[in-house]
């Protein structure tokens, strides 16, 4: 029997959102424990602080590099079409011109 594919989503969706409210547990203690230590004169909340940039910046990193690969192939997706309608438009002629010089021409 094949599960479709909006079952399995939405299963997911569910166990994310259990998850997350059983995790919002965890974030006053964690606060009450960096207070305390920073009341006490330790650095342990800076630490805290660091470590919460650290994990924000990787999941931006990771957009931004799926991002650049996407428009690279977009572009030279959209080449080889502007590519191959002109050959399509030159063909009745019988003109051949080697993809370079097409491309430095399209770039001139």
């Amino acid at each position: 029997m094949k599960v479709p594919k909006l079952y399995i989503s939405n299963m997911i969706l569910f166990i994310l959102i259990i998850s997350t409210s059983l995790l919002e547990a965890q974030c006053p203690m964690c606060r009450m424990s960096a207070e305390a230590n920073l009341n006490d004169g330790g650095s342990m909340a800076s630490g805290l602080n660091q470590g919460i940039i650290y994990l924000l910046i990787f999941p931006y990193i990771l957009v931004s590099i799926i991002a650049f690969f996407w428009l690279r192939n977009h572009r030279r997706v959209e080449q080889q079409e502007q590519a191959e309608e002109i050959k399509k438009l030159l063909e009745p002629f019988d003109v051949v011109i080697p993809s370079k010089d097409l491309n430095k021409s399209i770039d001139s």
